[in-house]
């Protein structure tokens, strides 16, 4: 599907932007007027981070004239992996501010403008107003929702990317021309179910590759060339190495974009997606303890069986000491409830407590009703008890 340019070109092109450019210049497809609609185009990436990284880093040296960014967060040693818009002499900063220098690097002909909050629905509306294109790096459903549902209220098109170990997604949504992220997934998946990439990983380079998909398809809708992934979800399987597609059709039955809508406005998307589920919320109330508390039981000699439902690969990086390994997934078949002790109170732990939120509403159901969890998990006994210790 060929769609006309979605801006219109700038008055001209500087001597020197025309040799910087001029690899693009020589392109037929793009040439004198693609090169200044990018010159006039105003592009929006949520985030800064591991997507964020190369689609700003390559939005800023292909020329895109105005590069807005949302980001809040500031950078830690483990986005280093990934992240490359950011240095080992970043670690501290903000991101938005680390971005804007690294994009200003490449190419001071940007121009850089920051929203440094986190996006939220009595936000999203005035800051993606701003702008011809979103690029969406987000990495979590809620975020997704908001971003989705924002680009079908206000028309924007958005390109999508998502990733995940050794897997990764990209589309184009644009409800006027085709469908939208709700057509393609009516509902988040159930909390919990699908882990983030701070709780299962992802390779560091999958990000270039994806991310550099979406500003492939940023650039051809700027400039009204090639064939948009507009209706196309494009899969990439890093260890096969392999590129498919499917086809995303629009779905009259939509709750944002279809014929009779039920989203007419934004709603409130960390209750739509869910951090943990109902069940796991109030198993968690009255029954959630800090790391400091379990310090006092350990050193106490309470008796305790401290459980660590992360998996292997997690608990080889860092563990609380006496934990035993027994990975969530074995509590929700059922397997590790018959080894579990009777004559002493169970406390449950994960990286930061929403996995072991889950398994502790399980817990409850099959009768240990003194068991705990320890709010903020592994992280934050670290960063309370044992500075000394890596955390990932």
């Amino acid at each position: 599907m060929s769609l006309p340019p979605l801006v219109e070109p700038a008055a001209e092109l500087t001597v020197d932007e025309v040799r910087r450019y001029s690899r693009h210049l020589i392109i037929p497809d793009v040439g004198m007027d693609g090169q200044k609609r990018l010159k006039n185009a105003k592009v929006l990436c949520v985030g800064a981070g591991g997507l964020g990284s190369p689609a700003l880093m390559y939005l800023a040296a292909a020329g895109v004239g105005t590069l807005g960014i949302v980001e809040f967060d500031e950078v830690d040693e483990s986005n280093l992996q990934r992240q490359i818009i950011h240095s080992q002499a970043d670690i501290g900063r903000s991101k938005a501010q680390s971005a804007k220098d690294s994009v200003l690097g490449i190419n001071p002909y940007v121009d850089v403008v920051l929203h440094e909050e986190r996006l939220e629905a009595d936000n999203v509306k005035e800051i993606f107003a701003q702008y011809d294109l979103i690029v969406d790096g987000t990495d979590n459903f809620a975020t997704r929702y908001l971003v989705n549902d924002a680009a079908v209220l206000l028309n924007k098109p958005y390109v999508w990317g998502s990733i995940y170990r050794f897997d990764g997604q990209a589309s184009v949504f644009w409800s006027e021309h085709g469908p939208c992220y709700r057509c393609l997934y009516p509902e988040p998946p159930p909390p919990g179910m699908v882990p983030s990439c701070a709780e299962g990983g992802v390779l560091g380079v999958l990000c270039a590759s994806v991310g550099s998909i979406q500003v492939t398809e940023a650039i051809k809708l700027l400039a009204g060339i090639g064939d948009p992934l507009v209706g196309r979800l494009m899969i990439y399987d890093a260890l096969e190495m392999q590129y498919r597609q499917v086809k995303v059709r629009k779905d009259p039955d939509c709750a944002v974009c279809g014929e009779n809508p039920t989203v007419t406005e934004l709603i409130d998307y960390e209750a739509f997606c869910g951090v943990v589920s109902e069940e796991a919320q109030e198993a968690a109330a009255g029954s959630t303890i800090t790391p400091k508390q379990l310090k006092e039981w350990i050193d106490g000699d309470e008796k305790i069986e401290i459980i660590d439902v992360r998996e292997p690969n997690e608990y080889e990086i860092v563990s609380i000491p006496g934990a035993k390994l027994i990975p969530k997934n074995e509590f929700l078949m059922g397997n590790a409830l018959q080894d579990l002790p009777q004559d002493r109170r169970i406390v449950l732990h994960c990286k930061t407590g929403v996995r072991s939120a889950e398994v502790l509403a399980v817990l409850k159901s099959a009768g240990f009703a003194d068991s705990v969890h320890v709010g903020g998990g592994v992280i934050g006994w670290v960063n309370q008890i044992e500075p000394e210790k890596p955390i990932y």
